[in-house]
């Protein structure tokens, strides 16, 4: 029965599989033009603002270096008396590693960790108690509840702790491109203030994140007292071995006037192996991914071209 329905709506299906793959199609040329691209507004924003205006990174908006608190979010934080930990060096750090600066984004983080544990609270003993009908204990419904409000405290820590892996990612990936053009800078003579401040414009296509932690850095070394904190902040910004490495190494240059070229060399090739090796590592993982995807959507339509015309034959035949 199956295969004399197939066989009789072998057409309606080749034509609904030519639809989709047309328009698979449309949507694979298309997406360059409609999907955003922060590169290109990044470079345009940059473009725009005036050099009064222009930050260490050359970038305004979301890359600011600190924001205000909202007046409501601190006006829970000194309400609940969170102040000792707006000073907490741990949620600062961490707030520093995913981008947010200032103390700003410290109380609203601590005021939205306050509020999403009541809120989810609220809105889980809405659905479980009026809404969703569960023949179940009470005690196993409050239960559910208090694990979704508890869900909603780690939230904001969640979110966090994933803009940082994101960030970290992106500066994993374009780090050996900047060392490498950081080595051509300070061998043409450079300083090494100077060669972060180029390298900050011209690596900010391929990695806004780097771009905006290396000229913080540059703004760093113009006005803080000690070079060396510049550099271990930036080590601390980033929360990776590779950039610790390059900046014990320009630490030490700058204590002992060693030679900074074959040092970034170095560590510039390094850097690009340990880039390859991941690459590598992917790639071996690519072929038990694609089994479950092969299986599911590639065999049925195989199976379905061998044995179509087959049934279609059988079928007029009988």
């Amino acid at each position: 029965m199956f295969l004399t329905a197939l066989a009789k709506n072998a057409d309606i299906i080749a034509a609904s599989m030519g639809a989709v793959a047309v328009f698979g199609m449309f949507v694979v040329l298309c997406w360059p033009y409609l999907a955003p691209n922060p590169y290109r507004d990044r470079l345009h924003r940059i473009a725009n603002d005036s050099a009064r205006n222009r930050g260490p990174a050359g970038a305004q908006g979301d890359t600011r270096l600190t924001t205000r608190p909202k007046q409501i979010f601190k006006d829970i934080v000194d309400w609940m008396n969170l102040a000792d930990q707006a000073e907490d060096g741990e949620v600062v750090r961490k707030l520093r590693m995913a981008g947010y600066r200032g103390q700003g984004p410290v109380v609203t983080f601590l005021a939205i960790r306050l509020l999403a544990a009541p809120a989810i609270f609220a809105l889980a003993a809405i659905y479980v108690f009026v809404i969703l009908p569960l023949d179940y204990p009470v005690f196993f419904k409050l239960a559910m509840v208090t694990a979704a409000s508890l869900l909603g405290y780690f939230i904001p820590a969640l979110y966090v702790h994933n803009r940082i892996a994101k960030r970290q990612k992106a500066v994993r990936h374009t780090w050996p491109d900047a060392l490498d053009l950081v080595l051509i800078c300070v061998e043409a003579g450079m300083g090494i203030e100077r060669a972060f401040q180029k390298v900050s414009r011209e690596i900010g296509v391929q990695s806004a994140v780097l771009a905006d932690e290396l000229g913080l850095t540059t703004a760093e070394l113009s006005y803080l007292p000690e070079r060396r904190k510049a550099y271990e902040n930036l080590a601390m910004r980033t929360g990776l071995e590779s950039v610790r490495a390059v900046v014990t190494t320009l630490i030490q240059a700058e204590k002992f006037g060693t030679a900074l070229g074959p040092a970034l060399r170095v560590l510039a090739q390094e850097n690009r192996q340990a880039r390859m090796h991941e690459a590598e590592k992917k790639a071996a993982t690519l072929p038990p991914k694609l089994t479950v995807p092969l299986i599911i959507f590639f065999l049925p339509i195989l199976f379905a071209v061998i044995i179509a015309p087959a049934v279609i034959q059988i079928s007029s035949t009988l």
